[in-house]
């Protein structure tokens, strides 16, 4: 079974959130919504999932326009990223320091998710006529943000951003765990250089000013490795070196029962957690599981 977590860049207009929701019927696990990032993040996942998120993003496609977007969140398309993730194996990848599968067996789980990132790819690119990068055993996301027509030319599509829709990274990866911490500050200088602190192969971070407030937002890469737990924790202690501390935790999408499972329960609160907010929950909840 495949999961696909899908960045989109409107976190506003309710009308067409609404819609977006509806065009994933059964397929929707969780949907996080950020009015200040401008961007929603759907977890879709079951047999459909494929054409769930050909159904999301077509809409999306056609709803939202890109030149009238802003957030404080970077994004270079409409459907900004598209990850696939092998569910069966994503509790029990390790990555390298690019993250990079490290072994040829952990590569060849991520076969199917490769297989239908690149079938959404062709589909995006002939569709809608976006153009699309992937990110996965060839390349990181970063890499692709940071070059995309700048030398890094489209893996399928047109050579140029669509007019409205602009770009899609899409990727084959394993889990991820989108984390958000909220500081007790307004300096946003503050959250960028705690953001570059903690920044390492397995947690990639930025510092964010979300409405007036400095916010250290991560993607934890290798979350059974580096937790929640560990970047609240390890936020914490840069922050307090310069009389700083968290004001609030936030789980973006879900985390898989194993990563949440290596948290003593006692934290789980603290941090945005508990075990309504898994991968396996939800799925049980669709009778998917």
């Amino acid at each position: 079974m495949l999961e696909c977590v899908v960045n989109i860049s409107e976190g506003r207009d309710q009308t067409v959130l609404s819609a977006l929701v509806e065009s994933c019927t059964t397929a929707l696990l969780d949907i996080h919504i950020d009015q200040h990032h401008n961007r929603s993040v759907f977890t879709l996942a079951g047999c459909d999932v494929e054409a769930a998120v050909r159904n999301l993003s077509a809409l999306a496609a056609h709803l939202i326009d890109l030149r009238s977007h802003a957030g404080v969140h970077p994004r270079f398309g409409v459907i900004d990223v598209v990850p696939f993730v092998p569910l069966s194996q994503s509790q029990s990848q390790s990555t390298d320091a690019s993250g990079t599968l490290l072994t040829a067996d952990r590569a060849d789980s991520l076969r199917p998710a490769v297989a239908a990132r690149n079938r959404y790819a062709d589909w995006a690119a002939e569709t809608l006529g976006i153009p699309c990068f992937f990110y996965g055993p060839e390349r990181i996301l970063p890499d692709v943000r940071r070059l995309a027509f700048k030398g890094l030319e489209p893996d399928t599509g047109p050579a140029t951003p669509h007019l409205t829709a602009g770009s899609s990274a899409v990727g084959a990866r394993t889990e991820l765990v989108a984390y958000n911490l909220w500081l007790d500050s307004s300096d946003i200088s503050l959250a960028q250089s705690i953001a570059k602190a903690i920044r390492s192969p397995s947690v990639r971070s930025l510092g964010l000013d979300v409405d007036g407030h400095a916010q250290v937002s991560c993607n934890l890469i290798n979350p059974l490795h580096i937790g929640p737990a560990d970047a609240y924790d390890m936020v914490s202690t840069v922050a307090a070196a310069s009389g700083t501390t968290i004001t609030r935790a936030e789980l973006v999408g879900l985390i898989s029962e194993a990563s949440l499972s290596s948290i003593p329960r006692q934290r789980w609160p603290d941090l945005d957690l508990g075990p309504d907010r898994t991968i396996e929950a939800r799925l049980m909840s669709l009778g998917s599981g």
